[in-house]
């Protein structure tokens, strides 16, 4: 979209409150914050390696984030959907979610599956129940607001299976925003961290519709059920516009196995960088597989794209191009006088594939963008290989074909 001439605010960053933080820190011998700081450094060193262009990196530990939570809560207070009662049911701090009896699997965490806590506190309830309808009829009137499909599909059924009323404060811990006007309360950490879209775009500040609503929110699946129903929820609450999409990638599998520490098969993106570079590895996550999808990594399907793509078709045309630029042209480029069918095919094949890569990046489908970058490629290849350059060079009336 830059490249394009749009003006963009590409976001990234750390969510940085809740139980689960204050839990890991305290158990590290840090504070919240120092666990934060040493997270937030890696992550920018990372972006930076990867050659990630983002304009804002947000911490929910900012001061601009905090007065736009305040804001935000003020205005959902505002239009009769915040009211104090009292929470009793289960929680996972790993999840920073909460469930019903019925919800649990096992006795365990839809989710993460790992051990659940009975919970029993004061807590002030936002009426998310009263925007089960509206929300329902604003997916199914903008089809493209939550991808993919599949999960589309998923989301439809969580909401029509009935949403309640959801719990966004906590008493017991305190890392996290004060509850305007009742201190002895800490805002959600869900209801906190989604805020983040709003305070990078500048609210409250009117500039921030310069940015909102945003076109699209790229999530993690895990995730989607927080970004597809309590944030549009929270948003018609206090009268500001949905976002326009919200894609929710896979995960990467590292040969057919789930990434984890205990497994040692937690791929380094530093490491992969080092050895093949940053533009190769880059390459090859956005070619390898359906963007939406579950996609499963190994060195050899990455050595695979970089011989196969790379290597023998961009840098083969790349290669044998200057080459007989130089050898044949002396180094110089001559405008064709007049073009043949040969000439016109090659022409159409950039052209429609132009469109084919436009269409598909606003689509997030980067592996049919590439393709489509590939078709021009092989064309080009082929394309050489019909015009034979190297015999055209030897009969002197044809040195301008």
């Amino acid at each position: 979209k830059r490249l394009k001439g749009y003006n963009v605010l590409f976001l990234t960053g750390t969510d940085e409150h809740g139980q689960k933080v204050e839990k890991t820190a305290v158990s590290s011998g840090l504070t919240p914050m120092e666990l934060a700081d040493s997270v937030v450094i890696r992550f920018n060193d990372l972006w930076k390696m990867l050659n990630i262009s983002n304009d804002d990196f947000i911490r929910t530990t900012e001061k601009r984030h905090t007065r736009a939570v305040e804001h935000l809560w003020h205005r959902i207070l505002a239009n009769g959907d915040i009211y104090l009662g009292e929470y009793e049911d289960w929680y996972c701090t790993p999840c920073e979610s909460f469930f019903t009896e019925k919800q649990l699997v096992d006795g365990r965490c839809p989710d993460c599956k790992r051990p659940v806590e009975k919970l029993k506190e004061p807590s002030y309830f936002f009426r998310m129940g009263k925007y089960q309808d509206a929300l329902l009829k604003h997916i199914e009137a903008n089809p493209d607001f939550i991808e993919p499909g599949s999960k589309k599909n998923e989301i439809m059924s969580f909401i029509k299976d009935g949403l309640n009323d959801l719990s966004i404060s906590r008493t017991s811990f305190s890392w996290g925003i004060p509850v305007p006007d009742d201190p002895k309360h800490i805002v959600y950490v869900w209801f906190d961290a989604l805020t983040n879209y709003l305070t990078a775009a500048g609210y409250p500040d009117e500039r921030f519709m310069d940015f909102w609503p945003a076109d699209v929110h790229l999530i993690g699946k895990d995730i989607l059920r927080f970004h597809a129903v309590y944030w549009p929820s929270m948003l018609l609450s206090a009268g500001l516009p949905l976002p326009k999409k919200i894609f929710a990638h896979g995960w990467w599998t590292v040969e057919g196995q789930k990434m984890s520490k205990s497994l040692g098969n937690v791929v380094s993106p530093n490491e992969m960088v080092d050895i093949f570079g940053v533009d190769a590895f880059r390459y090859f996550l956005l070619r390898e597989v359906p963007f939406g999808l579950d996609g499963d990594f190994s060195k050899s399907a990455l050595t695979g794209r970089i011989n196969g793509d790379l290597a023998n078709d961009l840098g083969n045309l790349l290669s044998r191009t200057l080459a007989m630029v130089v050898k044949y042209l002396n180094g110089e480029v001559i405008k064709s006088a007049s073009l043949d069918s040969s000439d016109n095919n090659l022409r159409d094949t950039v052209i429609t594939s132009i469109r084919k890569f436009e269409t598909s990046m606003e689509e997030l489908a980067f592996s049919k963008a590439l393709t489509a970058v590939w078709d021009v490629l092989a064309r080009a290849n082929k394309y050489v290989d019909e015009m034979s350059p190297w015999t055209l060079a030897r009969e002197p009336q044809k040195k301008g074909r």
